[in-house]
């Protein structure tokens, strides 16, 4: 979430710039100014308070001492006074403290100046574009046919065990998911990500760390009797890693990467173009996140792009890359750069990765601190980005990459497969 101190100092330039998402903040930066000036007054009125309970308590005790027992006893009645003032003052600051908080988990993060104005992803702008495009055989299919066809994916079998949107992977198609995660992970270490293991649930302070809550509450999956949710992107436990911690500036950056299934509901998407792998409910994505300084975060984002760029170039797909638009933009983020891939079978693109810096939304939410040379206290500044999501990755893969005798596979993945084609 902003800082309130920030919306004070920079409030008109802030309503301008969030005018690029659409997003109308007069009124929730009005109420969160007045809700501070609430806080501010109670804690000061509380301090005061606090402070002569406290000079009184010194003077009982020394009345005591001295023997001098009916001026103690008086002044301690003037005690209870303030008790009464103290405890109604905290429910007043508590009070104030979650309106403000409310308030400012309803404001959306400040959109970096390269971010485009536009009102959805038809305004996203096209920054680069690689690769050629196959020339497939006549009859060519789109992957949910060729999974039929080759027996590697059962959808069928997933709705009867879940529902739609949980396909079961079997065969060569279980050993191409599994070579692609492996690769992707082994791809991420090389480049000096910290490989790490995290929870596939998480708690509700988790959600609200990263933003997941209550932006995307009904986008999750809920297990209610423990008030755990089930993950939608391994950012959520790997970045709450450091929830609360003050870290040194020696340590920084900080640099993961990790695989784990990712659930959503994706309520409300139908049609065809969700079909097959282009939109699940369960899916598989090896995640990097980095911890930054604020100086270095932007430079950082330009080599996660370069290194998913680099992921792209040696599976051999066609890809491109979107700025996305302050209409498409998410919540937490202050700039998003999309990776797509070409789907020659659908003859459509189809997102595969979204890199983007969140400079220091997260990390407020987060209390996620570091101490700079000078000792003062600084928030970080939080990144991530998909190494990739793999459905619409193996979707590529099989719709690119058919010919009438199979589907080969990239040649980069066939030591990890242990074969060459699915035929």
């Amino acid at each position: 979430m902003l800082q309130v101190n920030n919306i004070r100092a920079h409030k008109d330039a802030y309503i301008t710039a969030l005018k690029k998402r659409n997003f109308d903040a007069t009124s929730l930066f009005e109420d969160a100014l007045k809700y501070d000036d609430m806080r501010k007054a109670s804690q000061t009125d509380l301090d005061a308070v606090l402070a002569e309970s406290n000079r009184l308590s010194k003077e009982i005790g020394i009345l005591f001492k001295s023997g001098e027992h009916q001026k103690a006893n008086a002044v301690k009645a003037q005690t209870a006074d303030l008790k009464e003032n103290s405890k109604r003052l905290q429910d007043e600051l508590r009070d104030a403290e979650e309106k403000l908080q409310n308030v400012l988990f309803e404001i959306p993060n400040i959109p970096n100046d390269l971010v485009p104005a536009g009102v959805d992803e038809a305004d996203n702008e096209e920054v680069f574009n690689e690769g050629d495009v196959p020339v497939l055989a006549e009859g060519s299919q789109p992957h949910w046919e060729l999974a039929k066809k080759y027996d590697i994916i059962d959808f069928e079998l997933g709705n009867k065990i879940t529902g739609a949107g949980f396909p079961v992977y079997k065969g060569k198609g279980a050993r191409l998911q599994r070579a692609l995660i492996s690769y992707f992970l082994d791809k991420n270490t090389a480049a000096g990500y910290n490989e790490v293991q995290v929870p596939h649930l998480v708690n509700e302070a988790s959600g609200f760390g990263t933003g997941q809550l209550p932006d995307k509450e009904g986008q999750m999956y809920e297990a209610t009797v423990d008030k755990l949710f089930l993950i939608p992107t391994a950012e959520v436990p790997i970045t709450n890693l450091y929830r609360g911690d003050l870290l040194d500036e020696k340590d920084l950056p900080i640099t993961h990467t990790g695989y784990t299934p990712c659930f959503r509901r994706e309520a409300g998407s139908y049609g065809a173009h969700v079909r097959g792998l282009n939109r699940l409910h369960q899916f598989d994505k090896v995640e990097i996140v980095r911890i930054e300084k604020a100086e270095d975060s932007y430079a950082v984002l330009d080599q996660m792009v370069e290194h998913v760029k680099d992921i792209l170039r040696e599976l051999k797909l066609p890809f491109r890359i979107l700025r996305l638009c302050g209409g498409d933009l998410g919540f937490t983020s202050a700039l998003t750069y999309d990776f797509e891939v070409f789907s020659t079978a659908q003859d459509r693109w189809l997102e595969i990765s979204s890199v983007s810096n969140f400079e220091t939304f997260q990390a407020n939410r987060l209390k996620l601190r570091y101490k700079s040379a000078d000792g003062s206290k600084q928030l970080a500044h939080t990144l991530n980005g998909s190494a990739l999501a793999l459905p619409r990755v193996l979707a590529g893969i099989l719709e690119n990459y058919q010919t009438p005798d199979g589907i080969k596979i990239p040649e980069v993945l066939v030591p990890y497969c242990g074969f060459d084609v699915i035929n």
